[in-house]
């Protein structure tokens, strides 16, 4: 039995263990064969992986990182829920680490593209790399998102900044089992900082795993104040949505603001009076906001009272409020739409462009002459494309005629994956009315 021959059958079947300790006495190789410590499993051996082989169509083997239920030609090994596994090809070939969980649609994630361990190191280096990034890119370094899950190298984490305030959410199951780890991470890098958990999203339950908040580290204050280009906020890192405030929206409240001064403006889906309070200490003449839930208006007029400012607030589902304003021939030079996502699946994608179009056909309907639109939209089973084609089909039934001024992009602390899709989900466009021709 040589070096080689049992490096390979100890990857590949654990009931070769005892014959490849033999072969792999050096002292170089044993090290190979410690025993994992919370990586790859309990007890399990970082060359005795367990694994799946996938079929020859996978979209892993063209770039992806996922592997469907559906691509798995085999599972080798026994791997258990939450584990480390080798992903290898039809042809015995090594692809890569990934997560595991059979009770998953997504079934392995791959992380790395050789044999990896999930261990304290690994945690720190890719949090410093993602931490490095946003550094380069020159992104406020305490109001950031840190990680941004497969982006950067780690399926299912999302940490966001806030001040001395770290927000955490483990999506997964295998990193949900190593929170401790990567808690402990973000305290090497960053110091004495308070770690919530925000693991009350939904999609939690796709990888079967249950809903809860709390704090992992340190004192965490119900309430942080954060400072958006002179707009203070305060936000509930416990309870407010998602990790308690949108960052991805962050670098664009600058830009509507920018164009707010002297305007009558309509804020729509405020949620937490973001764009709208952003234009109104811009200097708009008036500001109208939009909002169904109870809970974000009222954290919206704390804000409004907090910097002093004047917005009309209006706690109605958006859709009826456009339908109302339209009967009383209302009219406003800038209108700001930021809707959730419309549909989470790719079935629902036809009544999601049914939805935005009647929006914007209603919002082009209220504008001025010359009056801006900013458009949003965050789900990523709506293409830019798409999005687009939306638009111009909401013009003609509106009819009105509009220039494209500017896209909006996803924000650099969101970083984009080419060969993920699913890494993207925002896009927007700024338009301005036509005079009737």
């Amino acid at each position: 039995m040589t070096e080689d021959w049992a490096l390979d059958a100890c990857s590949r079947m654990p009931s070769e263990l005892g014959a490849c300790r033999a072969v792999l006495s050096s002292r170089s190789l044993a090290r190979r064969l410690k025993r994992c410590q919370g990586g790859f499993g309990v007890g399990r051996c970082f060359l005795c992986m367990a694994g799946i082989v996938v079929k020859p169509r996978a979209r892993i083997l063209h770039g992806h990182d996922w592997v469907f239920a559906s691509e798995v030609l085999k599972v080798f090994g026994k791997p258990e829920d939450g584990d480390v596994i080798s992903l290898k090809d039809g042809r015995d070939r090594l692809i890569g680490s990934a997560i595991y969980n059979s009770k998953s649609q997504i079934v392995a994630r791959r992380f790395s593209r050789r044999k990896q361990d999930l261990d304290p190191d690994f945690f720190k280096r890719r949090i410093a790399q993602a931490a490095e990034y946003r550094d380069r890119r020159d992104v406020d370094p305490k109001l950031r998102r840190i990680v941004w899950s497969e982006s950067d190298g780690l399926p299912g984490v999302i940490i966001d900044r806030y001040g001395d305030h770290f927000v955490l959410q483990t999506l997964t199951l295998a990193m949900d089992v190593r929170k401790e780890l990567i808690a402990n991470a973000i305290l090497d890098l960053f110091g004495a900082v308070a770690i919530i958990e925000r693991n009350d999203a939904a999609i939690r339950k796709a990888e079967k795993l249950d809903l809860h908040s709390g704090v992992l580290r340190g004192d965490a204050s119900r309430e942080v104040r954060i400072d958006i280009n002179g707009v203070k906020f305060d936000i509930d890192l416990l309870h407010g949505q998602k990790t308690g405030f949108y960052l991805d929206q962050k670098q664009n409240y600058a830009v509507i603001a920018r164009l707010a001064r002297g305007r009558c403006v309509l804020d729509c889906f405020t949620n937490q009076g973001g764009f709208a309070l952003a234009c109104a200490h811009a200097g708009a003449s008036e500001v109208t906001a939009v909002e169904e839930n109870s809970e974000n208006v009222s954290v919206a007029k704390g804000n409004a009272e907090l910097n002093e400012l004047s917005v009309n607030w209006v706690e109605q589902d958006v859709f009826q409020f456009l339908r109302s304003a339209e009967k009383a021939e209302r009219q406003f030079d800038l209108i700001i739409l930021d809707p959730p996502s419309f549909t989470r699946a790719k079935g629902g994608l036809r009544d999601a462009l049914r939805g935005y179009r009647e929006l914007h056909v209603r919002a082009f309907k209220l504008l001025s002459k010359d009056g801006l639109l900013a458009t949003f939209c965050c789900s990523h089973h709506v293409g830019e494309a798409a999005f687009a084609q939306m638009i111009a089909d909401a013009l003609v039934d509106a009819r009105r005629s509009a220039r494209k001024l500017r896209k909006f992009e996803q924000a650099l602390d969101h970083p984009v994956l080419p060969t993920l899709p699913e890494t993207e989900y925002f896009k927007g466009f700024l338009l301005e009315m036509m005079p009737g021709r």
